[in-house]
């Protein structure tokens, strides 16, 4: 079984880029898309917070797909 940890770290939350000179944004997320907020550094929270705050703007509406870091 896996514990919740691994699990959270399994997927990635993916805002892309809406244009080349613009950066993406990922987050570690279950297979639902949840982030475990209290989980995260300030800066990263931060990032997170401007990522949704910028869908459709800046960024896509994110999906979740297995993370490219184990």
């Amino acid at each position: 079984m896996m514990n919740a940890s691994h699990a959270s770290q399994a997927y990635e939350l993916r805002f892309n880029a809406l244009a080349t000179d613009r950066r993406s944004f990922s987050f570690p997320c279950d297979a639902a898309g949840h982030v475990d907020l209290d989980a995260l550094s300030q800066r990263v929270f931060n990032n997170y917070l401007y990522a949704r705050a910028m869908m459709g703007r800046e960024v896509s509406w994110p999906d979740v797909r297995p993370s490219t870091t184990h």
